[in-house]
């Protein structure tokens, strides 16, 4: 059965975020610990611990690590139905309103992690561009860690420049 839920989590971001990454809806886990990508087997925060050469164990940690990366995050759906964390459930979805943090940070670049990012992304934001990555959710079985590694790359490449 699918519940209608609304977005419980607040944006993260400051005023000098750079990067914005969109996923689609938090997970059961993430809505529990308060947080973006809390499943034990998301792959997003391993990815940037190898990108990075850190290693971030708490909440506390990966919001330092954000703020000084300049990395915002939030999710494109602000309520949704969906069964369990299952993206290919959502449905009666309703967009966040990304101008609270486009108005409000320097974004330079929109990154959406999955299909179903990207695709309300669009649906909801046909005017502006994000660059796709795919799924850090353990549901993606055709992206090894190596491969999302790559994949988010892209990411710190851009935070060099």
């Amino acid at each position: 059965m699918s519940d209608f839920l609304t977005h419980p989590l607040k944006p993260f971001f400051n005023r000098n975020s750079k990067i914005l990454i969109l996923g689609s809806f938090p997970s059961i886990q993430s809505r529990k610990d308060g947080f973006y990508y809390q499943h034990p087997r998301n792959r997003f925060w391993p990815i940037f611990e190898i990108l990075f050469s850190v290693k971030l164990t708490s909440i506390k940690e990966q919001k330092i690590f954000l703020k000084n990366q300049k990395i915002a995050l939030w999710d494109i759906l602000k309520s949704c139905k969906i069964k369990n964390s299952d993206d290919k459930t959502i449905s009666y979805a309703k967009a966040n309103d990304l101008n609270i943090i486009l108005n409000h940070a320097k974004i330079e670049y929109i990154f959406t992690t999955g299909k179903s990012a990207y695709h309300f992304f669009k649906k909801f934001y046909p005017n502006l561009e994000a660059i796709a990555l795919p799924s850090t959710s353990p549901a993606n079985l055709n992206f090894s860690l190596e491969q999302l590694t790559y994949e988010y790359k892209k990411i710190k490449q851009i935070l060099k420049n």
